[in-house]
């Protein structure tokens, strides 16, 4: 796979991830900053470590398979692995600024 080929799936990714929401928050979790790491190997594996705003989420299993299967139907995407990780914490500095405009911290 080419370095163009995986710019152009991990910006089908960012679009998608763009697409999920945490019920409770109107916002995306790409611009609240819960997505720490989007790795697309040669092979089209996919591998992301994600967060949530706090580890108690309750939408944590949900929202972590809306991911897993968004990303891994997009094409060129052989298979998708979500990571939940809380290093290093999540806080509002990783949202970015239309989602603290969104959210009114801004």
């Amino acid at each position: 796979m080419t370095a163009e080929e995986k710019t152009k799936i991990e910006e089908r990714i960012v679009d998608v991830l763009k697409t999920v929401y945490d019920p409770e928050i109107p916002v995306n979790i790409y611009d609240l900053g819960l997505i720490y790491k989007v790795d697309v190997k040669d092979s089209g594996d996919v591998e992301l470590d994600m967060t949530f705003t706090a580890p108690s989420c309750p939408a944590a299993d949900f929202i972590l398979e809306d991911v897993r299967q968004k990303v891994d139907s997009l094409e060129g995407v052989k298979s998708a692995t979500v990571n939940l990780v809380f290093e290093p914490t999540w806080d509002q500095s990783m949202m970015t600024e239309e989602a603290r405009v969104e959210l009114g911290f801004e």
